[in-house]
């Protein structure tokens, strides 16, 4: 790696950490005094609240985090004549856009990855905390179909993936063949594991010599094979909340059960398409950005390139919530205007 692109990273990374910081401070501060009343004395559940409040700000202030950053960084570059001094010693444009560009997309996919785990249920914390007092609550008399059967929860907890009395109809030809009774069940490796099972089953009779009804019981058994217990929590309940790996999981069941896809769809697009926004605007504006600030106001040239990065943001942002509500396809709302960004970006790059 050359020295000016060390150099670029650097203070590009600077000005990321300091904004993201004061842009999560604001966010949770904000929140904080306004929700203090309806938070719980504990002091215990009220960091974790903060916490939690904090995981969930960094969806909405990341990627305005990574376009400031890049105004900031190429700001005082030019008012100090950086820039224009890695020009004259033979620096072309875009050997100065890569190291800041590839920068923001490292942290978007680092942003990303995070999708794929427990953070994206950070707002399910939240509101667990607000509303019950503690992280996680019980969801009671869960019925629902999976293929050829039909389970009922009396009780089921999606944080701790347990659930009690439990009861599994397996259904052939429109007949009930087997039920399945459990006292307990954990969701473990992608299986239910339940105890104190007893299985009923009625076999087909056609003659009066044919074995009839009868029964089994059984200390251990598995079932339920990659029925996630927060995508069950999360259809009974119409939630949105799901990481990439169980909207995957989601967007199997939905279409096995033959329902609606296109929420999952939108949650998918949204966590793993609608975040490279940010660094496909940096690559629109750092061509734009002017080299040296003298026939340039660099104050309004900063403002108006930060409140467009606030408006395209916005406007992709209610694109989701209208794919969400059904108004719109997610591949009309999310995929269509990613694309074209990254088509405006790169023929923005080229031409330059």
């Amino acid at each position: 790696m050359k020295t000016y692109h060390r150099y670029l990273i650097f203070q590009y990374l600077k000005n990321f950490f300091i904004i993201l910081s004061a842009l999560e401070i604001f966010y949770v501060g904000i929140d904080f005094l306004t929700t203090y009343k309806k938070l719980p004395n504990s002091a215990n559940l009220q960091l974790l609240y903060m916490m939690f409040q904090g995981m969930y700000a960094i969806n909405y202030v990341l990627p305005l985090s990574v376009i400031f950053s890049m105004v900031a960084t190429v700001s005082t570059m030019i008012k100090s004549n950086e820039l224009v001094s890695l020009y004259a010693f033979g620096i072309s444009r875009q050997s100065f856009v890569k190291p800041i560009f590839f920068t923001a997309l490292s942290i978007i996919v680092v942003y990303i990855l995070l999708t794929f785990t427990k953070f994206s249920y950070a707002g399910e914390y939240i509101e667990n905390i607000l509303k019950f007092n503690q992280t996680s609550t019980t969801t009671r008399d869960l019925f629902l179909k999976n293929g050829d059967e039909y389970i009922y929860f009396k009780k089921l907890d999606p944080i701790r993936k347990e659930a009690s009395d439990i009861k599994i109809f397996r259904v052939r030809d429109r007949d009930i063949i087997s039920i399945i009774s459990a006292k307990k069940g954990y969701y473990r490796e992608k299986n239910w594991i339940l105890y104190g099972v007893k299985k009923i089953i009625k076999p087909k009779v056609d003659t009066l010599d044919d074995k009839g009804l009868f029964s089994q019981k059984f200390n251990k058994m598995e079932a339920l094979k990659d029925f996630r217990p927060q995508i069950i929590d999360n259809i009974y309940k119409g939630k949105v909340n799901l990481s990439v790996l169980d909207a995957v999981d989601a967007l199997k069941f939905y279409d096995a059960q033959g329902l609606d896809t296109s929420r999952i769809k939108t949650i998918l697009f949204s966590q793993l398409l609608l975040p490279f926004f940010a660094p496909l605007l940096i690559l629109i504006f750092m061509v734009k950005m002017p080299t040296i600030s003298r026939y340039h106001n660099l104050t309004i040239t900063s403002f108006v390139l930060s409140f467009v990065g606030i408006i395209v943001w916005g406007i992709l942002f209610l694109l989701s919530k209208l794919a969400l509500s059904s108004v719109l396809m997610p591949e009309i709302s999310i995929v269509l205007p990613i694309s074209m960004l990254s088509i405006a970006s790169l023929y923005s790059y080229f031409k330059e």
